[in-house]
């Protein structure tokens, strides 16, 4: 049976206690996946396309990626960091060209890619109201990215962005690791923003649809 792979940042990556109660989209994944399907994720904190390419590990998601698999690829919150050469990228060159070398990856092996927008950051106003567009440019660059790569696109960053401004300012706090920051998140927002996911790929229809729990089942 196909796997998935999931290559990203601290948004995604699979925790243990060290970094506890922090918990990545990939930990939350694994409850909605069908029985057999295996995840395996590559995420760490910090990483950018360019950082995460650079330290080798989509050299390393080669290593493991076979025909059929799916390759979930998800940033966007360290290419921003100007400050920091070894992470930045820009929206409109370089980051989408790394993109496309995940994708080209994936294809080489046979296996499929999906790309994820950056689930959105927990950001109100003095009054409570939500603050969307914390990404900057590199959402529409990531969709840009998945036209030329002719591959499906999940628009995370508009989701999440919605879902905050609805929940509001009170509610939303025990999804993150409030107040200490307002990117990480706890158990409870892995779930939801993982939730979220899952019903994305559902919508893409096959090859993906039967690698998760269908919702009338959960």
């Amino acid at each position: 049976m196909a796997k998935i792979l999931y290559a990203g940042d601290s948004t995604v990556k699979f925790n243990k206690i060290d970094s506890y109660p922090q918990t990545g989209m990939s930990q939350a994944l694994l409850l909605y996946l069908r029985e057999g399907v295996k995840m395996r994720s590559f995420a760490q904190n910090g990483r950018s396309t360019k950082s995460f390419i650079a330290e080798g590990r989509l050299a390393a998601i080669e290593k493991e990626i076979e025909p059929g698999d799916v390759l979930l690829v998800q940033f966007g919150h360290n290419d921003a960091k100007k400050e920091d050469p070894s992470r930045y990228t820009c929206p409109e060159t370089d980051f989408q060209e790394n993109l496309l070398k995940f994708a080209a990856a994936a294809r080489q092996h046979k296996a499929y890619v999906v790309f994820i927008t950056p689930i959105a950051r927990r950001l109100f106003d003095e009054k409570g109201v939500f603050l969307p567009g914390s990404h900057g440019a590199y959402p529409d660059a990531m969709k840009k990215a998945a036209a030329r790569a002719k591959a499906p696109l999940i628009d995370l960053t508009s989701i999440t962005e919605e879902y905050l401004a609805g929940v509001g300012e009170l509610w939303s706090r025990p999804l993150f690791v409030w107040p200490k920051d307002n990117t990480h998140l706890k158990y409870e927002g892995a779930v939801v923003m993982a939730g979220f996911l899952c019903r994305e790929m559902r919508k893409l229809g096959e090859p993906y649809r039967s690698l998760f729990i269908e919702e009338e089942e959960g």
